[in-house]
């Protein structure tokens, strides 16, 4: 008989009856976010812990090798910046590759000599005249 019972109950929880109610539900349920929340606060400590020891082996190598942290680097840059840039009133002006811009003219007889080394005497006299 308590076979047919059970089965009519779990029938009418899948039909959308009511279900029994716990009574602790709410405690346990409470002591359930509790335990998870515990939990998280030991994980974010543990990580915290272990980014610190990496820090300090990080620090190690940085003096052993006499290498700045990235942030120490972007900033000495940033001031070096502005610095350049004290009393001017327009954006600093970005450096132009050597090869570009004015100096065309130098390039192509520097590029005509060298071509004139490997010709023989009599075309090197043409090419000059």
């Amino acid at each position: 008989m308590k076979k047919s019972l059970r089965a009519t109950k779990d029938m009418g929880k899948m039909l959308g009856g009511e279900e029994e109610k716990d009574p602790d539900a709410a405690k346990k349920e409470e002591e359930r976010q509790e335990a998870l929340r515990q939990q998280e606060e030991e994980r974010k400590a543990k990580h915290a812990r272990m980014e610190a020891e990496r820090e300090k082996v990080r620090q190690t190598i940085r003096d052993k090798y006499g290498l700045k942290k990235k942030e120490e680097k972007e900033a000495e840059e940033k001031a070096a910046m502005e610095q350049a840039c004290e009393g001017s009133l327009t954006r600093p002006k970005k450096a132009i590759p050597r090869g570009c811009g004015d100096d065309e003219e130098e390039d192509e007889e520097s590029i005509l000599d060298t071509v004139l080394k490997f010709l023989p005497g009599p075309l090197q006299d043409m090419f000059k005249k």
